[in-house]
């Protein structure tokens, strides 16, 4: 039994109620709920009854409620006498993500840290998985927000939701219906990015399990928005996730639709340098961060993607 569960446990137990301590925490709901479990399963006692309007303790959860009460104000005091310029938050942060990610988010994230922290001085970075990756090796950047890559060994990794992925396409393709086999992704010309970025990799991997092979009628490492742009001109098809053509889906210039057999989804997390220290307070930034995605899937501002 660690702090952090009895943290994660009075949160529950102050707020009632599992969804509002998810939100609270920045924790989805479905992994608050696993560890609530592991706690209960490890003191082999029931610490909630659980309803349809929320949670309420058992005796056992109030005893232990006594304890994590008096556990949290003695870690509070402790972290204000050690680091009392901390509660100003981080001079400054710099956080990158992938174009389509930082399109739902970072406008959420930058309101939200401004009015946590009035002083901080915020920096945003875009650019494709490999480059980000890249940019954490070397400090350029204290965390991110992306498509988690197949290699992370090297990367602390804090996965909160799964995104579909959609085929798109010009109009000129045709009617594309309720779904796009993947089977059918290598006999179409496709515009992706070069290798060794994860979209390229991904879809590769999926079109060899029917041993074929792409047809890459165009590579762009440039912005999403000019992928786009060149399928919107007939130039090949391309997957990306809905979220990432809302706007051109409403306006009618392309089309999409999910990948299915089988439905292909990427998980999205917050990664930074495993084997570099933290900024000052980078934890508290972090909370917020996973506190907006969170409210951004729940809200249906996030489309196609789910907590996890």
């Amino acid at each position: 039994m660690h702090s952090e569960d009895l943290m994660l446990f009075l949160s529950v137990a102050i707020s009632g109620n599992l969804s509002r301590a998810s939100i609270e925490i920045g924790l989805s709901q479905s992994a608050l709920s696993r560890r609530i479990a592991a706690l209960e399963s490890e003191l082999n006692t029931r610490l909630f009854y659980r309803s349809g309007r929320g949670v309420v303790l058992t005796e056992s959860g109030h005893r232990l409620m006594k304890y994590a009460g008096e556990i949290k104000d003695t870690l509070a005091a402790a972290a204000e006498a050690l680091s009392a310029p901390s509660h100003q938050g981080p001079s400054s942060i710099v956080l990158a993500a992938q174009p389509t990610i930082a399109k739902i988010l970072f406008g959420s994230i930058g309101k939200a840290l401004k009015q946590q922290y009035p002083g901080i001085r915020m920096r945003f970075k875009e650019g494709l998985g490999g480059h980000i990756q890249e940019w954490i090796a070397s400090g350029e950047i204290d965390a991110a927000i992306v498509y988690l890559p197949e290699n992370h060994a090297s990367l602390g990794v804090d996965v909160i939701l799964r995104e579909r992925l959609s085929f798109v396409a010009p109009l000129e393709f045709g009617p594309l219906g309720e779904g796009f086999p993947v089977e059918r992704l290598g006999d179409v010309p496709m515009v992706l990015p070069s290798h060794p970025h994860g979209l390229r990799v991904l879809s590769e991997s999926l079109v060899g399990r029917f041993a074929k092979t792409l047809d890459i009628s165009m590579e762009c490492d440039a912005s999403v928005y000019i992928t786009k742009q060149l399928v919107a001109e007939n130039c090949g098809c391309t997957v990306l996730p809905l979220a990432a053509v809302q706007e051109e889906l409403r306006s009618g210039l392309l089309q999409a639709t999910p990948l299915v057999g089988p439905e292909v989804a990427r998980d999205v997390a917050i990664v930074s340098g495993r084997n570099r220290p933290p900024i000052p307070s980078q934890w508290q930034v972090l909370r917020t961060v996973r506190q907006q995605m969170t409210q951004l899937v729940e809200s249906g501002k996030w489309p196609d993607a789910v907590l996890v």
